[in-house]
């Protein structure tokens, strides 16, 4: 994705054809970024033959799970929606992994019934609750249970999942006592240590940090766990500073780890495999003029793309055609949602727009659709996967008589 002679293009497509063709705002996909992404991440792992397992949450899109099974990935779900279409998409039950601090009755049966790989445990209740179902369905059930090892990602709070105060795992006392607990059930197998620290992560000491804990832990509990599973976190470059983790520093670090513990190495990444591969097209419905700034009032709104107003995520706006003239005065880009929080960037260095001109909203592939809402009744926006030279509607958009 980039631009051509001043206009935007996705792979050979020119955006401002999908945006009057197919409307807007729209999530536009590339392949190609997909591939490349899933590749890169396989190449900086390939020493560790890990199972990648794709976290649902961040992107469920039927077509494009079904795009990522071709790459050998497995998923990594947290509802029983997001596990069922993990099956429906063809990924194969021994590479889903359910997480998650909240299942019910009905996911962990569901998920005992599919023969799934791992569920992955929060709480002592969890496992009890898991034993009992286990117990009344007559099988034994493969879990793994997640450690919180107190370590700071640093990064957003909101997207922080490894810090004590977190809801997130239980400590390392709980952690031990639970495993001699498991280790003598008779309807519960422990295969897994699982872990996850955050979100957005783009500095691989926080994982270094976080593998010592585990190293120290592993060792108290005298336990041999098939599988280590390391969670995902992993950032991109939102703010385009180039500012990227360094997945072969974070590999090596493992690989030091793996030694003294001969486990299989299970990732979920989300965001860093989807999140710049996806754009939101947009068109400047209003501009209203104010002594401080210009408010540009665009199609899209905090019901498409949430991260703004839930966390105050920035996202990057370019222009769709590039010109040579600036504004004058600061832009502050908005939606038409009646809350203050619907806006998007407050930038004093755009070019000059004009009512009824196009705008991109880069990296939007993770966290976009996926928290997308029908809120003030305004439907979906549609997705669009462009391959080369191929365009194709993956979802469409919603049509208000559907709603009403």
């Amino acid at each position: 994705m980039k631009y051509r002679n001043n206009n935007f293009f996705i792979e050979n497509i020119k955006a401002e054809k999908i945006a009057k063709k197919y409307g807007t705002p729209s999530y536009c996909y590339s392949y190609s970024k997909l591939k490349n992404n899933i590749l890169n991440f396989k190449k900086n792992f390939k020493i560790l033959n890990p199972l990648i397992c794709f976290a649902v949450k961040s992107n469920p899109n039927l077509y494009l799970l079904k795009e990522i099974k071709k790459f050998g990935l497995g998923a990594d779900v947290v509802s029983i929606g997001e596990l069922m279409r993990a099956l429906k998409a063809g990924i194969k039950p021994k590479k889903i992994v359910f997480s998650g601090v909240g299942k019910t009755e009905e996911e962990i049966r569901y998920a005992i019934k599919k023969k799934i790989l791992l569920i992955n445990t929060e709480s002592e209740s969890e496992i009890k609750e898991i034993e009992k179902i286990s117990k009344s369905m007559s099988k034994t059930i493969d879990i793994g249970i997640r450690l919180n090892p107190n370590t700071d990602a640093k990064t957003l709070s909101q997207i922080s999942t490894g810090k004590k105060e977190n809801k997130f795992g239980i400590d390392e006392k709980q952690f031990l006592n639970l495993v001699k607990y498991v280790k003598n059930s008779k309807n519960l197998n422990l295969k897994c240590l699982s872990v996850h620290i955050g979100s957005q992560i783009l500095n691989h000491k926080p994982y270094e940090k976080m593998l010592k804990v585990l190293d120290r832990v592993i060792k108290k509990s005298n336990f041999q766990f098939e599988f280590i599973d390391l969670g995902g976190g992993m950032g991109i470059d939102y703010d385009g500073s180039n500012q990227k983790l360094n997945l072969k520093k974070y590999s090596n670090a493992i690989q030091k780890f793996i030694k003294n513990h001969n486990s299989k190495i299970i990732f979920e990444p989300g965001r860093s495999i989807i999140g710049d591969t996806g754009i939101m097209l947009s068109k400047v419905n209003y501009i209203k003029k104010s002594s401080r700034k210009d408010f540009i009032i665009l199609d899209a709104a905090m019901n498409d793309l949430m991260r703004p107003a839930l966390y105050n995520a920035k996202h990057r706006i370019l222009p769709l055609n590039k010109t040579k003239q600036k504004s004058k005065k600061n832009y502050e880009f908005v939606g038409p949602i009646c809350e203050s929080t619907d806006k998007f960037l407050n930038t004093n260095k755009f070019q000059k727009l004009n009512e009824k001109d196009y705008i991109i909203i880069c990296d939007v592939g993770a966290y976009g659709m996926s928290l997308s809402s029908n809120y003030n009744m305004r439907p979906k926006a549609s997705e669009i996967l462009v391959n080369g030279s191929k365009i194709k509607i993956i979802s469409k958009r919603q049509k208000l008589k559907d709603l009403i």
